[in-house]
């Protein structure tokens, strides 16, 4: 997807925040974009911002837990624009109640948008993606709660995270010898209004008091800090695009996270037992998945493309 004027693109959510600042840097780019939207007001008002690239953006109306409407979705993006090259699953809720007072429903809500949506997106995008074989992408948006717990983010929400990344990274195996690439979206904080995803919310809001009590304090906070230091979600689109021409499985935001993550993968490496001894026969039993493995092969090609990139500077 390295040239990618003309491709045609799917984002869910892509009326409002970072599904918007992506479908922004794409059009930008030459691209061809449809947008999967919840709320009216948003979808106006992100088509305005489009402006004279109105024409190449088409709005769907749809949720992401809604199968049949998906593949509706699908369906309809192949008839308006001729194929689908790239699908970016970024739909997306976040749950103020502490999972001590979270019940089923609001397990339920969370995981169905956020981990059943991004596999409803797979199930109704990939073939028509795999059918005219000119190759594509696809990118689903975790957070930086996909590979670290935030301790100030409800549990359920950091759980579909991480669930997002591995799918992710199980995908990028099974898709490797294909000419689709698989990445995983991880921003850190980036101005959106997912704060107030219990507006979606089937049925209407739950837990009604305390989401809204603590809503309104998130909100408070995140005014202050989103005017400091929160990312424009456009710069975070056109993240998402470089990462995407350079098939990146990790697309990050946030190189202050960095510390945060060493942390934790240097503590599951100390948690292995000292005192326990593989045989040669696992060792060798796990070599050639190591070799092969998503992580090897992306540490290689980041780490060659960086010294390419160091000398042709010089």
């Amino acid at each position: 997807m390295r040239e990618v004027a003309g491709k045609v693109a799917f984002i869910t959510g892509g009326s409002s925040g970072i599904g918007l600042g992506i479908a922004r840097a794409f059009a930008t780019a030459g691209m061809k974009v449809a947008i999967g939207y919840r709320t009216r007001e948003h979808i106006r008002v992100a088509m305005e911002l489009f402006g004279n690239m109105a024409s190449q953006v088409h709005a769907i109306s749809v949720d992401v837990t809604d199968r049949p409407g998906m593949e509706k979705a699908a369906a309809e993006v192949a008839r308006v624009f001729g194929k689908i090259h790239v699908l970016v699953n970024n739909a997306g809720v976040v749950h103020h109640v502490p999972l001590s007072q979270t019940s089923y429903e609001d397990w339920d809500w969370v995981i169905n948008v956020n981990l059943n949506g991004v596999f409803n997106g797979l199930q109704a995008f990939l073939p028509y993606i795999q059918k005219h074989r000119e190759g594509g992408q696809i990118i689903a948006t975790a957070s930086m709660d996909g590979l670290v717990a935030e301790p100030w983010h409800n549990p359920s929400y950091t759980a579909s995270k991480f669930a997002v990344v591995g799918m992710m990274e199980g995908l990028r195996a099974t898709l490797a010898e294909s000419n689709i690439g698989v990445s995983t979206y991880c921003p850190g904080a980036v101005k959106t209004q997912i704060a107030d995803s219990d507006r979606n919310r089937p049925g209407g809001r739950r837990n009604a008091a305390r989401a809204q009590s603590l809503g309104k304090e998130l909100s408070s906070k995140e005014d202050k800090l989103q005017s400091e230091l929160f990312m424009d979600p456009f710069t975070a689109g056109e993240l998402v695009l470089r990462g995407m021409r350079s098939n990146d499985l990790y697309i990050l935001t946030h190189p202050e996270y960095e510390p945060i993550v060493r942390d934790r993968n240097e503590a599951l490496l100390a948690a292995f037992p000292k005192d326990l001894q593989a045989s040669s026969a696992q060792v060798e039993r796990l070599r050639s998945w190591r070799q092969e493995s998503v992580y090897r092969k992306e540490r290689d090609r980041i780490s060659c493309t960086r010294v390419k990139r160091a000398k042709s500077t010089k």
